[in-house]
């Protein structure tokens, strides 16, 4: 059974999707019959040896750095409710071949949750500029998803000197309108449950991994433990603060007209969120770069996890086939707005 969704069951699927933590008694519950996980302990059960820390204001930004240190360097970013563990496969797929960088944006994966001084100093792409200083990295290729791939957008426009080439999937150039939606009686019933709870169980993290898949096969169950595990951490003060966000679009706008770099759209049309009209609206808004486009009809919302080894076959690709111009350096400049929702 499959319903359309009413004004309460809207306001609960734009939350799913980065906005959660800012509805009372959503993601802010601490009763203790709750199983959350404190940040040490989340990685205590998932660091491994490449995990790396680095010190940006007063957080501990997770990340890794994997590959040849003289290949061409891949920075991946991940979207909202996620990891940098979006990218696992596709950097076992690629990082033989590409010096793969990607990192927890903060109060997600294994990294710390932005203070009150970091909200009123930073903002979200200081954190990857902050790491390919700390790393010594002058170029990149920016592949971002979701949020991740707003991010990337800001990144783009504010130092066009470091992002030679931008990959983004389901990202949104607009506000996002969730009215279209329609979602099955057993979503809006765990969106329900955890609205009333305070607390996203393992049942909500299956029935949102499989909403926004073209084929919710594809979803390992690895894969939704780990949703599972990352988002029941101890509820963070700042949860969204470090996401790029699109807000009222009018800045946005305004942002991605600065962007040159070429630009590759990796979209999954059968994204219920984002379909195809939202990439051929980001193409609009990039008209100073050179666009070009790949539609799956049998993916969804988050491509790096349901088709990873598609999906670096085309970074791949893109990065051997285009060689972008390089533009004069210019000093960083500040982003107005680029703070946002998925």
């Amino acid at each position: 059974m499959r319903m359309t969704l009413g004004k309460p069951a809207i306001i609960a699927i734009a939350c799913c999707l980065a906005l959660l933590s800012a509805i009372p008694g959503v993601v802010s519950a601490t009763d203790a019959s709750y199983p959350f996980l404190t940040i040490g302990q989340l990685r205590e059960q998932y660091e491994d040896p490449q995990s790396r820390y680095l010190r940006v204001g007063d957080m501990q930004i997770h990340y890794k750095d994997e590959g040849p240190r003289d290949a061409p360097v891949l920075l991946l970013v991940h979207g909202s409710e996620s990891s940098l563990r979006t990218w696992d496969v596709i950097t076992e797929d690629l990082k033989n071949r590409y010096r793969v960088i990607r990192f927890d944006v903060p109060s997600y994966g294994l990294s710390d949750g932005a203070s009150d001084s970091d909200v009123g100093k930073l903002q979200p792409t200081d954190i990857p500029l902050a790491l390919l200083d700390h790393l010594a990295i002058e170029r990149v290729t920016f592949a971002g998803v979701s949020s991740g791939g707003t991010m990337g957008m800001y990144l783009a426009a504010r130092r066009p000197d470091i992002v030679e080439r931008l990959i983004l999937s389901n990202n949104p150039s607009d506000p996002v309108d969730t009215s279209h939606l329609v979602m099955p009686q057993a979503f809006l019933d765990a969106v329900a449950r955890s609205k009333a709870s305070g607390f996203r169980d393992q049942d909500f993290w299956n029935e949102f991994l499989s909403y926004f898949s073209g084929e919710a096969e594809r979803i390992s169950a690895q894969t939704r433990r780990e949703y599972y595990d990352f988002n029941r951490r101890t509820p963070e003060k700042h949860l969204i603060a470090m996401i790029a966000r699109i807000g009222d679009g009018k800045q946005a706008i305004v942002e991605m007209k600065k962007i040159v770099a070429p630009t590759l759209l990796v979209w999954g049309t059968a994204d219920p969120l984002l379909p195809e009209s939202a990439a051929v609206a980001v193409s609009r808004y990039l008209e100073n770069a050179q666009i070009s486009r790949v539609y799956m009809p049998d993916v969804g919302h988050y491509p790096p996890l349901e088709v990873p080894h598609r999906f670096a076959r085309m970074i791949a690709a893109y990065v051997e086939a285009v060689v972008p111009e390089v533009p004069e350096s210019q000093p960083a400049e500040p982003v107005a707005g680029a703070g946002g929702a998925d």
